[in-house]
């Protein structure tokens, strides 16, 4: 059984985090994962920008970042979880990005819950284009899980 802890830094935690933490479950089951422990930060263009400029040396905003911890826990019960790390997500450069894209906000965050999640696991990009594996998985999934919704 995965769980997912979704917090807030720099904003409050939105009404609609359980839906997050919903959909990141199906995430998760969609590319077989279990007993994932999960973290994703929300948060606004500070605190991001920060995190940015501290562990990746670019001081500027963006929109998700993912940063593996990749570690097991073994729980007094004996159960091994795995802590694949954290995913944080801007929602001020979120809505920028829905209306640069002209996409709806809710597709924009869960392709960025997406994202995270598949960095997590393992893969990376070189670009953005449409040809990239993980990006190609990326829109795969959020066509297979499109009629799911975070944002009311």
């Amino acid at each position: 059984m995965n769980r997912v802890a979704a917090r807030a830094e720099e904003v409050p935690l939105p009404e609609w985090s359980d839906a997050l933490n919903n959909f990141a479950l199906k995430v998760l089951a969609e590319i077989g994962r279990d007993n994932w422990d999960l973290s994703v930060l929300l948060c606004g263009d500070q605190t991001i920008l920060s995190l940015n400029a501290q562990y990746r040396d670019k001081p500027e905003s963006t929109d998700v970042l993912s940063f593996e911890l990749g570690a097991y826990d073994t729980g007094k019960d004996g159960s091994t979880r795995y802590l694949p790390g954290d995913i944080v997500i801007s929602l001020d450069t979120l809505k920028e990005n829905a209306r640069y894209f002209e996409t709806p906000e809710d597709e924009e965050l869960r392709r960025l819950l997406i994202h995270g999640i598949l960095h997590l696991d393992g893969m990376d990009h070189k670009t953005n284009d449409d040809s990239e594996p993980m990006i190609t998985l990326q829109e795969h999934i959020l066509e297979k899980l499109k009629t799911e919704r975070i944002l009311p």
